[in-house]
């Protein structure tokens, strides 16, 4: 959590804005944030300044609807004197319906550095799903990600590490003009290019 209010810091510092995403292993904060929206959910948000923005996606039988809520109710927060900038705390809920499934429900909470404007923040984390989504689809076709069957104990997040910088490893390569996945292949098949592709780390 250290480098991610030393990054806020240079944000703000260097004329720019963020936004945040807040995960359940940064404690208090992210406890705090919980906490407060589902309060001024319960009472439906009565004489609390709110922006609240709705997005409806869909196709091939799939919905989507994103609900996007900012509060600048943050100096009552535990550990927000400590995020430089910070302004408003967010929080996204996206809810999805695929044909012959129960719908699921997934919650995001993220700190904020402007006032209002909801439909900028709404982009900004559209923005950073779709680059996160794009690596999980790269990730899944060139190392098959999604077949992986390691569950046990820090394996997961030990290979998908392995997996990210084998990924940017790969990328650094311009002298295959082939894809990830073939180069990957290429690089199990050729010591030479293996030398290589780990030469330029």
């Amino acid at each position: 959590m250290g480098a991610q209010k030393t990054i806020a810091r240079q944000i703000i510092e260097g004329g720019g804005d963020y936004v945040l995403s807040l995960k359940g292993n940064q404690g208090n904060l992210h406890q705090d944030v919980q906490q407060l929206f589902e309060w001024v959910r319960q009472i439906e948000f009565k004489d609390i300044p709110h922006e609240f923005h709705q997005t409806l996606d869909g196709g091939h039988g799939r919905i989507e609807i994103r609900r996007h809520w900012l509060l600048g109710e943050v100096e009552h927060l535990m550990d927000a004197h400590l995020w430089t900038g910070l302004k408003q705390v967010g929080l996204v809920e996206a809810e999805r319906r695929l044909p012959g499934q129960a719908p699921t429900l997934e919650q995001r909470y993220y700190l904020v550095s402007f006032k209002g404007n909801v439909e900028r923040f709404a982009q900004s984390v559209r923005s950073h799903w779709g680059i996160e989504n794009q690596l999980h689809w790269v990730l899944d076709v060139a190392f098959d990600e999604d077949a992986s069957r390691i569950r046990k104990d820090h394996a997961p997040e030990n290979l998908a590490l392995i997996r990210h910088i084998a990924l940017n490893l790969l990328r650094q390569d311009t002298s295959a003009k082939v894809g990830i996945k073939a180069k990957r292949l290429k690089a199990g098949w050729d010591d030479d290019y293996l030398a290589h592709i780990l030469s330029a780390a």
